[in-house]
């Protein structure tokens, strides 16, 4: 920690510039002597591990999201959990649902919510294309492509991995954990259903 002295404004501009708590802005504007970017890295980076030992409890409250696009041609439903009504009654909660909303409808390409959930048959075709695509490179230059591109793919079909909408410097995933920091409970984004007009 520096003998940094972040002044009232500093804290208020980072506050609300990422919705921490006063104590934690002003902690990580001190570590970072000020700089805003680097507070911002020091705050994304505690939320996380903050949100990692909120994980494993149970999300038995939350709500069920919608949005229709305009024209009513695509749709989304997402079911967002978290442990308390209070926190699913909160403007921020409500608001996150609604982003994650818009987030799936915006890319079409959306298919699980995690990593989780692509099945390992799925996964080992996809290796299997890629390495394919490098078969005239070694094997283990062949197994680096395949984990790249495989990655970038996981940012296309996976919710979590996805750059968020908001803010492309952040991942839907870091997103939650934030919120989920804030909250100090567990946020999890359960389960989503995405239609298009004409399509099954």
């Amino acid at each position: 920690m520096s003998d940094y002295k972040p002044s009232a404004a500093e804290v208020k501009v980072l506050r609300d510039q990422t919705g921490a708590g006063m104590l934690d802005v002003r902690d990580a504007l001190a570590e970072a002597a000020g700089d805003l970017d680097a507070a911002k890295k020091i705050l994304r980076e505690r939320g996380q591990a903050k949100a990692a030992k909120r994980g494993g409890r149970t999300t038995t409250d939350g709500k069920v999201a919608s949005y229709i696009h305009g024209g009513g041609t695509k749709g989304v439903l997402v079911e967002i959990g978290c442990e308390t009504d209070f926190v699913a009654n909160t403007d921020k909660f409500q608001e996150f649902a609604k982003d994650i909303c818009l987030q799936i409808v915006s890319s079409d390409g959306t298919l699980y919510v995690s990593v989780d959930e692509v099945p390992e048959e799925v996964k080992a075709a996809e290796i299997e294309v890629y390495r394919s695509q490098a078969a005239d490179k070694p094997p283990e230059v062949q197994d680096k492509i395949a984990e790249g591109k495989l990655r970038k793919w996981y940012e296309e079909v996976v919710l979590l991995n996805q750059p968020y909408f908001r803010d492309e410097d952040l991942s839907v995933e870091q997103v939650r954990a934030a919120l989920s920091s804030e909250m100090g409970e567990n946020i999890e984004i359960k389960r989503f259903a995405s239609y298009t007009l004409g399509q099954e």
